[in-house]
Formats: structure tokens, C-alpha cells, sequence
């Protein structure tokens, strides 16, 4: 970062509340990290007393997002990654994977957490090719006109829009297809979007339990099903494998059971703009 995009503004000054559970510190937790809070350990815990699998489920989706930001960058030459609802920074970032691919890739980082702001500051101030910007992605417009992302990418060249395990903490009535569209319109042909959803399993009564725990004690928790899920990628063309289980989608090791909630529970694709 140069000096000028290290200075915060008015309103980036980072204020930490340890009083209010959030989503990327309650996911920190599932990863085993270290930067969350009791509130957070303990929606943690009654989550994980529902669906213990959980922090299997959070390692595959760290997992597929590697393989997607590796195979874009590595494969398909997308260059500029704005990974929204990021969470915290953990093992192999965004910009670690595109960054060993093509050192020239440029990553925007974009959470309301601001613990996320004042850790990604510190790791990342020698990287002049990434930025963390604190924003709500419930306001698509205000995250695209926000200065550092802005600066950082290049709205006329294709940009991969990744919502990986935020779209589930977006309710119904805050209209998260309503948030996807207004991204997809924002940027060209050959963009692609990352997206994975908690989903609802048929079989599966924790399901429905999990989704009561997080609205109940973090305010946010939408397990969708599979219909519910596509209708996110109206407008793209899904890439093969389709819209699958995480540990599916073009897996670097055999998957040898795929029938169990840890590997059904989380589902997501990727899909291009034509």
C-alpha cells in the first residue's frame, strides 16, 4: 500500500467491539484461528453443537476457494479479484494463491468487520497490489465506488467477483439476488463469479436447526436450497462441474465418500459473464 491508501479516513477509523458476534470472526474460530472474541467462540460452540461437522465444512470452503482463485489466475488469466465478505486473513489468502500465479494480480478485500481492516492493513502494507476495504456488500453500489477499489480495479477488463460463505449471512428481505445482479451489471464479458451458500439438506433436520441458531445469536444465518442457490447465477454461464458440493468441484484428490453432511452441507460454482 502507498502511504496515502494506508491513511485512514473519518469514517475507516477502526473501532473493535468485542460485544457483537460476527460472521468472519465466528468462521475464524471454525479455521482454529486467533483473532475472535468470546461472543464469537460461543456462537461458535452452539453452532458446532448442531452440526459438529462445521469446521470440516469451513476447511472445504477454504479449500475450493484455492482452487478457483488458482485456476482463474493460473488458467484462465483473470488478473483483478474482489473477494467480498473475505473474513479474516488466514492460511493462503486470495492474494497468496492469484499473487504465486501471476505476481501482478490485484486482490480487493471487502468485509463490515473492521477487525478484518486493521489486521489486513498490518499483513498486507508491503503489497502494493492488494487493498482491504471495510464495507457493507449489502450496498453493491457503495463497494464499487469505494476509492481504494476503484484504484485497484479496472471495471473494463474482466474481474472474478467472489462470494464465498457470505451470501448465506444476507437475508431473504435484504435481497441477495438483488446485491449479485447489481454486481454482475458492474462488470464486463469474461468476468467470473465465485459464489458458495450454506444449503438445505432434505435429509438433514440440523439443517434447519443451524439456520436458527445463527439468526438467534448472530443475526444472520440463511441455509438455502439448491434452486435457491442457482437462481444466484442467472445470467452466467456455470462452469463445469456445475453448481456442486465443495469438495466436488474439481477436487485435487479423490473424494471417497461424498454422502456425508460435512461434504453436502456447503454447495457452490463458478459462473462467467458472456
Amino acid at each position: 500500500m502507498s502511504s496515502d491508501s494506508a491513511e485512514q479516513t473519518e469514517s475507516e477509523v477502526v473501532v473493535l467491539d468485542n460485544g457483537v458476534p460476527t460472521a468472519a470472526r465466528v468462521y475464524d474460530v471454525m479455521l482454529d484461528g486467533k483473532d475472535n472474541y468470546a461472543i464469537d467462540r460461543r456462537v461458535a460452540e452452539a453452532s458446532l453443537a448442531v452440526m459438529p461437522e462445521l469446521k470440516e465444512i469451513a476447511i472445504h470452503n477454504r479449500a475450493i476457494l484455492h482452487r478457483v482463485v488458482r485456476h482463474l489466475a493460473a488458467d484462465e488469466g483473470i488478473t483483478q479479484f474482489l473477494d467480498l465478505g473475505s473474513g479474516l486473513p488466514t492460511v493462503r489468502n486470495t492474494h497468496e494463491v492469484a499473487q504465486d500465479a501471476n505476481p501482478e494480480a490485484k486482490v480487493v478485500y471487502v468485509d463490515i468487520d473492521p477487525i478484518v481492516l486493521a489486521h489486513g492493513r498490518a499483513l498486507l502494507q508491503d503489497n502494493p497490489n492488494t487493498r482491504v476495504v471495510t464495507a457493507d456488500i449489502r450496498k453493491p453500489a457503495e463497494v464499487l465506488a469505494h476509492p481504494d477499489v476503484q484504484e485497484m480495479i479496472d471495471f473494463s477488463k474482466p474481474v472474478c467477483v467472489m462470494l464465498c460463505g457470505i451470501l448465506h449471512h444476507i437475508l431473504d428481505e435484504e435481497d441477495p439476488e438483488g446485491i449479485v445482479k447489481a454486481l454482475r451489471e458492474a462488470v464486463p464479458s469474461g468476468s467470473y463469479f465465485f459464489i458458495t451458500n450454506f444449503t438445505r439438506l432434505s435429509d438433514s433436520p440440523e439443517s434447519e436447526e443451524l439456520e436458527r441458531v445463527l439468526l438467534s445469536q448472530l443475526g444472520t444465518g440463511r441455509v438455502r436450497t439448491p434452486e435457491e442457490l442457482e437462481r444466484f447465477f442467472d445470467g452466467l454461464e456455470i462452469l463445469p462441474p456445475g453448481i456442486v458440493p465443495l469438495p466436488l468441484w474439481r477436487p485435487d484428490e479423490i473424494v471417497t465418500d461424498a454422502t456425508t453432511i460435512g461434504v453436502r452441507f456447503m454447495t457452490g460454482g463458478v459462473g462467467i459473464k458472456r
